[in-house]
């Protein structure tokens, strides 16, 4: 590469797109120095390495490399990529209305929306699609075949399927939707005077859904005591929602949300801009370790305001607004330009990463703030609940079950040789040793972790000069874990069970009956209801101390 190339080179990157930042010359220069020793360095791998090297390859690595040094939501979108990010971050493509995902490798139907494309078209959880509009999927990425199956809505799709569990496939023929995924699937009462408002996504008309569900509870019984707003397992979705939602139980006016950015020109404040529809009902919001971005924005707010009692899990740590910038050659870059902050000033995004995540800051090296009342909330990490609960633990029998996709499987053939079920609350499972003798039929197995580390030891113990002796004990040890695991059904049971009837009632009645069903025997709504319908307790939690 010559000078000249390289002068351009350099000026471009130093003169487009960073010209509204003021840059120092110190900066400026440690930037030109670089570009030169990467340009340099990929000049000599190029003229001597021993093979041919790939330039797009090349310098798709030394980008990757650069976006995945900063957060997990800057990345280079390339131009073979854009169609399909284009098509799946578009509002306005939709599909064929059904959570699809990979089975033991097959494309599978995991999840059909009521009302939706696929559900209408009788497609049903388990279902293999094998082709879409004649092309062969095997093979493909999971995100190749979601962009083939989104598309505008009114066009037609045809996919070549395989019912669960039978040997034919058929036709099926399905108009795309705007699909309507129920952002609020259930409210209802979990008790006489205790509402409660299940909120799965914040997409369109969230607020105003909520809103409605509220003034019903109100309606079906005006001594309402108090109201739990579940956002646990809820990623986002659109921040003007969020707002709203905060404008339902905060006044008009206030600053709910505030972006700031390097360049100060982007800095935006967010207000609740109309009354609000309930300023004095008791309030109790669930959050758990899922709950992220939008859902943090509700959640501290309420907090911040001491408009309510915070229950479960410290949340995700997303507060980071994203933007896509035009690149050269029909790519992109999608990169972060802002973070959010709440009223008491506070940043609800978590400030170091492992493996793409938010890394869990101690409370102590945590920054405080004030909430409205004093109380103090820390930032740099998600928003904190006021009573902290511990997060359900699965016995390893019932997480193996599930990851092995036997109770979908088992859900599966239940629906095929039963037609309906009388209705969500008088459902029960009573044929466990069924299930039980199924998962024999299909030689279940899973190991432990100390079995796992049995392995590992074992191997390492066949070096060792006494090694007749170890594995011996190591087997001795190994079979009483096995006795112990012939409980493992038994002490699972009601655990399995309630997994059991999850997945059962979905098959009936959607996303709705799933909540429905989990309500009575959830830890967190329990102790919200005590709170609740403690005022006293519930004022002094929201107090200065």
């Amino acid at each position: 590469m010559n000078k000249t190339i390289k002068i351009l080179l350099i000026a471009s990157v130093l003169f487009s797109g960073i010209a509204a930042v003021t840059v120092t010359n110190e900066k400026l220069f440690e930037i030109s120095k670089n570009l030169e020793i990467f340009i340099s360095a990929y000049k000599e791998l190029n003229t001597n390495f021993v093979d041919d090297l790939d330039p797009s390859i090349m310098m798709r690595t030394a980008i990757d490399a650069m976006t995945n040094s900063l957060d997990p939501y800057t990345n280079f979108i390339s131009e073979s990529q854009a169609e399909s990010y284009w098509i799946n971050d578009d509002e306005k493509y939709q599909g064929i209305g059904a959570r699809v995902g990979l089975i033991k490798d097959k494309f599978t139907i995991i999840e059909p929306y009521e009302a939706g494309p696929a559900a209408l078209a009788g497609l049903k959880a388990g279902d293999e699609i094998i082709a879409v509009n004649g092309v062969n999927i095997e093979g493909k990425k999971l995100n190749e075949i979601n962009a083939v199956l989104r598309g505008i809505p009114g066009t037609e799709v045809n996919i070549l399927l395989r019912p669960y569990n039978e040997n034919t496939v058929v036709q099926k023929k399905l108009i795309r939707g705007e699909v309507n995924i129920p952002n609020v699937p259930y409210s209802g009462f979990v008790k006489d005077d205790i509402g409660y408002i299940s909120l799965t996504v914040f997409t369109a008309n969230a607020s105003r859904n909520i809103t409605r569900a509220l003034q019903e509870l109100k309606e079906k019984n005006p001594n309402l005591a108090g109201v739990i707003l579940d956002l646990r397992q809820n990623g986002g979705g659109l921040l003007q929602e969020a707002v709203s939602i905060c404008n339902i139980f905060v006044p008009n006016g206030e600053v709910v949300v505030t972006t700031k950015s390097k360049i100060k020109e982007r800095d935006q404040t967010f207000k609740t801009m109309a009354p609000a529809v309930d300023l004095e009902i008791p309030l109790a919001v669930l959050i758990d370790g899922k709950s992220a971005s939008a859902s943090e924005i509700v959640s501290g707010v309420i907090q911040d305001f001491d408009r309510g009692v915070l229950i479960g899990q410290r949340s995700y740590g997303k507060g980071l607004v994203q933007n896509v910038k035009d690149l050269p050659y029909n790519s992109r870059l999608k990169i972060t330009i802002s973070k959010y902050y709440i009223p008491s000033g506070r940043c609800i995004q978590g400030v170091e990463y492992a493996n793409g995540e938010p890394k869990d800051i101690p409370d102590n090296l945590r920054s405080e703030f004030k909430t409205r009342a004093g109380r103090i909330v820390l930032d740099g990490g998600g928003v904190s609940p006021d009573i902290k609960m511990g997060v359900p633990k699965l016995y390893p029998v019932t997480k193996a079950l599930l990851d092995q996709h036997l109770i979908f499987d088992f859900a599966n053939n239940y629906i095929r040789t039963h037609d309906s079920i009388r209705s969500v609350e008088d459902f029960n499972f009573e044929k466990y040793d069924e299930f039980v003798a199924y998962t024999f039929q299909k030689k279940f197995t899973y190991k432990l972790a100390s079995e796992e580390m049995l392995d590992k030891m074992k191997e390492d113990a066949a070096t060792s000069n006494d090694k007749e002796v170890l594995i011996a004990e190591m087997n001795i040890l190994e079979q009483k874990i096995k006795n112990t695991k012939q409980n493992d059904f038994v002490e699972a049971k009601a655990q399995i069970i309630i997994e059991l009837e999850k997945e059962i009632i979905s098959r009936y009645f959607y996303k709705k009956g799933k909540v429905q069903i989990t309500l009575d025997r959830d830890p967190e709504v329990r102790e919200a209801i005590d709170i609740l319908r403690d005022t006293n307790r519930y004022k002094k939690i929201l107090s200065a101390k």
